[in-house]
């Protein structure tokens, strides 16, 4: 189905970004629309959502207060076995319209799912307005062994993921939970060397690491989906849990908090020391984003980035922005080595138009497009 919020007339616009969809994936229970819930209560979020059907996700009240656009069935079962990915383009094209102005959809995929098979609907759906925005695989800590992780190989779901969130390890008896984590990391690792593996619980990521907010408070003029599950989830005693671990490194067993450096550009910076930085990020970014100006061969060119694991998307920006930013953001940030990295793109500014850089920006443009 699919759930979008409506859009408060004073809100004002952004940049001409493109939406980016994030995938929840995981076996049947794992825990996906925990996190997605948990996702859901972030103050000031505006999120689409598809899923294969309402199950779980507490939107009864937010139905009733007229916060839903339009919910329309998926056909098809499972969103990677839709013949022509028509059913998915067709609720992205609907949630991506500018005039609801969202942060970001989220695709809750059905524990039959294959994430490779979602991963690659996503990147190349027929939906201008949408980019992939990452691919979230929620693991089962108490169960994964004997449902998912079962043959002597490791599962090639783990190579689509850009972030792995082990959750249950409560349910585990305490002498075994350090165990068991490890298994499925050096099981993980097998498959993908680079994505994030945090644990958390009750899908209690932090937000940043998922999506920009474009606002860090509600709405005064609607009622919101966000508030409505925050209230829901007080009064069920699982509001949020600020006891855990925010030390950002994500260790704790309550909520992974993320760790952000970032620099503010003046002028002009060099694209090869850009694309350098968005293919090679700084230890432990997980996301890199900014706006950027670059000297082309006749006028400054302006340019939006966003790299979330190893996938760079980069989109024209009309017009230059007259001062940009980068930011990187991740679990276990190196924070001096970001702050550095950021600082040199930023000094590194050219008095002539770059063309070996230029040309190696407009490469991952049109990969993007």
């Amino acid at each position: 189905m699919v759930i979008g919020q409506r859009t408060s007339p004073a809100r004002t616009v952004g940049p001409p970004d493109r939406v980016p969809v994030v995938a929840v994936t995981g076996y049947l229970g794992a825990g996906k629309t925990s996190l997605l819930n948990h996702l859901l209560r972030r103050p000031g979020a505006r999120l689409g959502v598809v899923v294969n059907d309402f199950g779980e996700l507490n939107v009864d009240a937010a139905l009733v207060a007229g916060q839903v656009d339009e919910a329309a069935a998926i056909s098809g079962g499972c969103l990677c076995c839709l013949p022509d990915a028509g059913g998915l383009d067709d609720a992205l094209e609907r949630l991506a319209q500018p005039r609801l102005r969202l942060d970001a959809i989220i695709v809750e995929a059905s524990g039959a799912a294959e994430p490779l098979a979602l991963a690659r609907l996503i990147r190349f759906s027929g939906v201008e307005r949408v980019r992939p925005g990452g691919v979230i695989e929620v693991v089962d800590a108490v169960a994964h062994a004997d449902t998912v992780d079962v043959r002597p190989e490791p599962p090639a779901r783990y190579a689509a993921a850009t972030l792995v969130v082990v959750g249950k390890t409560d349910l585990l008896p305490a002498g075994e939970r350090d165990g068991v984590v490890a298994r499925i990391r050096a099981r993980v690792r097998e498959r993908n060397p680079v994505a994030p593996i945090v644990v958390a619980r009750r899908g209690a990521v932090d937000p940043a690491l998922v999506f920009d907010a474009a606002s860090d408070s509600d709405p005064v003029d609607e009622l919101p989906i966000a508030r409505l599950i925050r209230e829901a989830a007080s009064g069920e005693g699982e509001g949020h849990d600020h006891g855990g671990d925010h030390t950002g490194h994500g260790h704790g067993h309550d909520h992974v908090a993320a760790l952000a450096a970032s620099v503010r550009l003046a002028g002009p910076v060099s694209p090869s020391e850009l694309v350098d930085l968005l293919e090679d990020p700084p230890p432990g970014a997980y996301r890199l984003k900014g706006r950027v100006r670059v000297r082309g061969p006749r006028a400054e060119r302006g340019y939006v980035v966003n790299v979330v694991g190893r996938s760079v998307n980069v989109a024209r920006l009309t017009p230059p922005p007259p001062t940009g930013e980068l930011v990187a953001i991740g679990v276990d940030l190196d924070l001096d080595a970001a702050r550095a990295r950021l600082a040199a793109v930023a000094e590194a500014t050219a008095e002539r138009p770059d063309a070996g850089g230029l040309r190696r920006l407009s490469r991952h443009r049109r990969l993007s497009d």
